[in-house]
C-alpha cells in the first residue's frame, strides 16, 4: 500500500466517521476546521485568525545517522523541515513542542548540543519552544510539532497557499537548488565531503520569508520539495486534478553536481528529496515577478495542463521523456 496509500485510506476513514476532520463544508462537529489531510499542514480559523498546525518524526536509522548527523544538526533538521510546512502555506511560525523519545544510554551533553540546534532554527525562523514530553524509548527520535499562522498582509479566505488551487496554463516554478540535499547524504554515507551538499543536508533553509513573498505577490498554490520534485510535483497535481510537465535544462542544481555525479545527478535532481524548497505554481508573470523581487533564486521550470490528474512528464532537451522511475521518498514502500 505504501506510505500515502496508507494516508488515503485513513483520510477516507476519519471522512466517514468525522467529516470535520477534512474540513468538509457543512460538517457540524469543527466548523472552524478549513483543512485538515491532505496539505502541509492543517488549517483553522479562530476568531479572525487562520491557524496553522504540522508535525514531523525523525527516526535514528530511519531519518537519520549520528554517525553522519551531529546533535546539533539534527536539532536543526527537525524543527526546520517543520517550519519549511509553514513556509509552504505562507504562514508565520509561532510555537514548536518537542517529543524526544530517548534510549537509556543518552548522554545529557547530547540533549544540551540537540537544543542548542533547536534554538538555533529556532531563532532563525521567530518561533518559541514552548515544551513537549518526553519518553524512554529503544531507539532515538524526536518528534515535533508546530503551529503558525497565516499572514496578515493578505485577506482571508486568500490567505492560505494550498496544494489544490493549480490551473492547466500555470507555470511551475522552484526555490533555490535540488539534488544537493540527496547528494550529501550519499557522501556522507560513503564518507566523503563537499560542503554544500553536507550543509544542504544536515541543516536545510525553511523558505519562510519567500513562502509569504509568494503569497502576497498572487500566488494561491504552492507545497514544499521534501520527498522529491518530480514526487511532490506529482501530489500537488493530484490534489488539484491536472497533470504537470517538466523541462529538465531548467531544473536548478548546483554547478559541481553533475561534475562530483555524473552517472546520477539528474536522479539527485529529481527524485533524491530533503530539499525543502518550495514548489510554486502560478501564471508565469506572476512568478517572473517573484524571481525579480526574491533574495533566493525562483526558477520556472514547468507548466500545469490538463492530463491525468498527478502525472509528471519529465522533457530532456531535445523534448523526449526522461524516465524517472517511481522516485522519490515513500515511508512503507
Amino acid at each position: 500500500m505504501g506510505e500515502f496509500g496508507l494516508i488515503a485510506r485513513l483520510r477516507d476513514r476519519i471522512a466517514a466517521r468525522q467529516p470535520a476532520a477534512l474540513g468538509t463544508p457543512g460538517a457540524p462537529a469543527v466548523p472552524s476546521l478549513l483543512l485538515g489531510i491532505g496539505d502541509d499542514c492543517a488549517v483553522w480559523r479562530w476568531g479572525t485568525l487562520t491557524q496553522f498546525a504540522t508535525t514531523d518524526t525523525m527516526v535514528e536509522a530511519v531519518h537519520f545517522s549520528l554517525q553522519t548527523t551531529g546533535w546539533r544538526d539534527l536539532g536543526w533538521k527537525a524543527l526546520a523541515v517543520n517550519l519549511s510546512d509553514i513556509a509552504a502555506m505562507g504562514g508565520v511560525p509561532d510555537y514548536a513542542l518537542i517529543t524526544l523519545g530517548l534510549p537509556p544510554d543518552t548522554e545529557v551533553e547530547d540533549i544540551d548540543a540537540l537544543y542548542e540546534g533547536l534554538a538555533d532554527c529556532a531563532n532563525a525562523g521567530r518561533t518559541l519552544l514552548a515544551g513537549g514530553d518526553i519518553v524512554a524509548a529503544p531507539h532515538l527520535f524526536i518528534t515535533v510539532a508546530l503551529m503558525g499562522h497565516a499572514s496578515l498582509t493578505v485577506a482571508y479566505p486568500n490567505n492560505t497557499l494550498l496544494r489544490s488551487a493549480a490551473q492547466p496554463g500555470d507555470a511551475v516554478a522552484v526555490t533555490g537548488t535540488v539534488g544537493l540535499s540527496a547528494a550529501g547524504m550519499a557522501l556522507l554515507t560513503a564518507g566523503q565531503e563537499w560542503a554544500p551538499a553536507v550543509d544542504a543536508h544536515r541543516r536545510p533553509q525553511p523558505r519562510l520569508e519567500l513562502g509569504r513573498l509568494a503569497l502576497e505577490a498572487g500566488v494561491r498554490c504552492a507545497m514544499d520539495v521534501s520527498d522529491g520534485l518530480v514526487a511532490d510535483l506529482g501530489k500537488l497535481c493530484q490534489a488539484s486534478g491536472v497533470a504537470a510537465t517538466l523541462r529538465l535544462p531548467e531544473v536548478p542544481v548546483h554547478p559541481e553536481l553533475a561534475v562530483r555525479f555524473p552517472d546520477r545527478w539528474q536522479r539527485l535532481a529529481l527524485t533524491g528529496g530533503e530539499d525543502y524548497e518550495l514548489l510554486l505554481v502560478a501564471p508565469a508573470e506572476v512568478l517572473q515577478a517573484i524571481a525579480e523581487r526574491s533574495n533566493v533564486p525562483v526558477t520556472l521550470i514547468g507548466v500545469i495542463g490538463a492530463g491525468t490528474a498527478g502525472s509528471v512528464t519529465v522533457l530532456d532537451n531535445h523534448g523526449n521523456p526522461v524516465e524517472t522511475g517511481s522516485g522519490g521518498w515513500d515511508h512503507l514502500a
